[in-house]
């Protein structure tokens, strides 16, 4: 069996190998998006919705550099980023056009035109995409549990699924702005990319806190969490969706709502970053006595400009493989405290958490190594003035064997 990557062992992983329920959804997803878009094609032809696709791209593009900014402490894996972001361009997408167009066709025979239209989008609509998306996040919390570490990660995979679908659906609505007057074009143009493209990540949001706490906590506050998360995505999509009825006034107080929402969530994204600085300088002292981290590594480990100076300094002393090294040796570091909460929060199994341990302190260790192999005589980091960085202690100086000893609660 050939030795596991840093980027399998960084992600839990037993193999090299993209785990199979990964692959199946990544397939399922893509087979969904290319359904959606044929469907497209159908109906306006394939130079519309070339052009929709061209006027929904620069605000998606700009929306994922904004949530990766947000996931540079803790980064997800890319394909599970990836498969939350086809999740909701292509399983979704084509659910909810599926179940509201039936259930749209269900309404008029009973409600008549006009009042079916308003249920569909005011009740049917929010109901149907906001579970169609939440599945996603459902199948992460059962298939991938220890990979949502706290409030960041649920937002993080709810953004890019929310955003996924966003992306596609603008195609469809930008599609029908073309085809209409020039008016209500641009004004499709700045409700959907410029007043209003964090709706769908926003609504979703809320269902990955709730999965968030889920995944961090025991009891069974948990499900109470992902139910009430889910309520709270589907609320929130209604009142937009149903303030359309109310004209400018409406549409007014439900932006105001959703301006406070992410206020919120902002206020939650840097109070999630300074627990989990916390946790970086509450857990990794202990690993001092091994020689593998120092209380400079703590300090630089802390900050995201600390965390890039490393790996420039890295890079200029030891080149690529310096870089790679340090930026490894950071993300185990990280890994590692989180590990150290869950275990205190009896949320990993007593066994389960040491065999991870001795991964990520295996891979802390390579990571020296191959530093050493690329600069047997590293000079002392700049971070680490009066004492030596665990990182760049000289070769012999790690006692592997005086590890913490963590307990675990019943």
């Amino acid at each position: 069996m050939s030795a596991l990557t840093p980027q399998s062992i960084l992600e839990g992983r037993s193999s090299n190998r993209a785990p199979v329920p990964l692959i199946i959804g990544l397939v399922v997803s893509g087979i969904c998006l290319l359904l959606a878009l044929g469907f497209y094609v159908v109906l306006g032809g394939t130079a519309v919705v070339l052009a929709g696709t061209v006027l929904a791209l620069p605000t998606a593009v700009l929306l994922v550099g904004l949530i990766l900014l947000v996931d540079r402490l803790e980064p997800e894996p890319r394909l599970h980023l990836l498969l939350a972001l086809g999740w909701g361009g292509g399983v979704a997408i084509i659910g909810a056009l599926i179940v509201n167009s039936v259930s749209g066709e269900l309404l008029v025979s009973v409600l008549g035109s006009g009042p079916a239209e308003f249920a569909t989008a005011a009740v049917i609509a929010p109901v149907v995409e906001e579970s169609f998306k939440g599945a996603l996040l459902l199948f992460l919390l059962w298939w991938r549990r220890t990979e949502i570490d706290g409030p960041t990660d649920g937002i993080v995979y709810a953004s890019l699924c929310g955003l996924g679908f966003a992306l596609v659906e603008n195609i469809l609505y930008y599609m029908r702005g073309i085809e209409g007057p020039a008016g209500q074009f641009w004004l499709m143009i700045v409700v959907r990319g410029v007043v209003a493209p964090l709706g769908h990540p926003l609504y979703t949001s809320l269902t990955g806190l709730g999965v968030a706490y889920a995944a961090t906590h025991r009891g069974p506050g948990r499900f109470f969490a992902v139910v009430g998360g889910w309520l709270g995505a589907v609320l929130l999509h209604a009142l937009w969706n149903g303030s359309t009825v109310f004209g400018l006034g409406g549409l007014i107080i439900a932006y105001a709502v959703e301006a406070v929402v992410l206020v919120v969530m902002i206020v939650i994204l840097v109070r999630d970053r300074r627990r989990l600085v916390g946790l970086i300088r509450r857990y990794l002292p202990a690993y001092v006595p091994s020689g593998l981290v120092q209380p400079a590594d703590v300090q630089m480990l802390g900050t995201m400009p600390g965390r890039r100076h490393a790996r420039h300094w890295a890079r200029v002393n030891a080149g690529g493989v310096g870089a790679r090294a340090m930026g490894d040796y950071q993300l185990a570091a990280t890994e590692l405290a989180l590990l150290h909460a869950r275990a205190q929060t009896a949320t990993i199994d007593p066994r389960a958490f040491h065999a991870r341990r001795d991964a990520i302190l295996g891979l802390m260790r390579a990571a020296r190594d191959a530093f050493f192999r690329r600069l047997p005589q590293a000079p002392p980091p700049p971070w680490a003035r009066q004492q030596q960085s665990g990182f760049f202690a000289p070769p012999g100086q790690i006692q592997v064997a005086r590890l913490p000893q963590v307990p675990h609660r019943r």
